[in-house]
């Protein structure tokens, strides 16, 4: 957050002298001694999320990439004359510890096309499918895989 702070400074100014850098310095200092103070953050958190950082890069790419098989299972299943669409709503438990994680996969489950996420009430999770196909393994997915994964990375 403190580089974050210093580049936007070094950005809005649009020029590097050194009473600038000094200035940003200062600057960025100050802010973020203000937010460790007051809104509860810390470098243990910046860490965290910076070592999270590639794996939330690779999740984003893996969320692309399942919104464009799905996209492509609801076109067949619409076009198909031969398939029938039967809805389901599915509750499974997840074993995601944190509520960031859980809202993450509730989330990248709406996102996904044929899939509705309906209720998350702790670690219980509500979904209608627009085919019970699409149900299968959602509570194992690779989004619950990599999210454990981001999870054990800052415990």
């Amino acid at each position: 957050m403190l580089l974050l702070f210093f580049a936007v400074w070094l950005i809005f100014n649009g020029q590097i002298t050194t009473e600038i850098l000094i200035f940003g310095v200062v600057i960025s200092g100050l802010m973020f001694a203000f937010i460790c103070k007051f809104m509860d953050y810390s470098i243990r958190r910046e860490k965290i999320l910076f070592m999270r950082s590639g794996y939330l890069l690779k999740y984003l790419v893996v969320l692309i990439i399942e919104i464009v098989k799905a996209n492509i299972a609801v076109v067949r299943l619409i076009l198909s004359s031969t398939e029938v669409c039967e809805p389901v709503m599915v509750t499974f438990k997840t074993t995601l510890r944190s509520k960031i994680s859980r809202v993450i996969l509730a989330n990248s489950i709406t996102l996904t096309p044929g899939t509705i996420t309906v209720s998350l009430w702790e670690d219980e999770l509500i979904v209608h499918c627009l085919d019970k196909s699409m149900a299968e393994g959602m509570d194992n997915s690779v989004f619950v895989e990599m999210l454990e994964k981001m999870e054990r990375i800052g415990a």
